[in-house]
């Protein structure tokens, strides 16, 4: 028997955005803080008092882990109280863009399923 030759290696995985987005779709929260701040919700006391379940220390992980990725930009002004924001990063734009781009590839395969919901970016 002929032994099959392999196509491909063990780096030929794009292994950092593969673990990026395993990360942030792992995350049930990374959704709903994109949909908090894109209607301008930026503050973390702001988001977990607009969402219900959504606790200050799971919130603090998800705000952290998508700005080690670069998906939000954390912004701390130097005042008195400590005042802290979070935008939406060039490249997190892009990835939301591609979070949008699923979602209509979804609306394509069911149709008769609303993208519309509150679940949706």
């Amino acid at each position: 028997m002929k032994a099959n030759k392999k196509i491909f290696s063990k780096k030929s995985a794009p292994e950092k955005s593969a673990r990026i987005l395993e990360a942030i779709c792992g995350c049930k929260w990374s959704f709903t803080v994109y949909r908090l701040l894109s209607v301008g919700i930026n503050r973390p006391g702001e988001m977990v008092r607009s969402v219900e379940g959504l606790s200050t220390k799971v919130l603090n992980q998800c705000l952290k882990r998508n700005v080690e990725f670069g998906i939000l930009k954390r912004i701390a002004y130097p005042e008195i109280p400590p005042r802290v924001e979070y935008q939406v990063t060039q490249v997190g734009q892009k990835f939301i863009g591609i979070l949008h781009q699923l979602e209509d590839i979804q609306d394509d395969l069911f149709p008769e399923e609303s993208t519309e919901s509150e679940d949706s970016l």
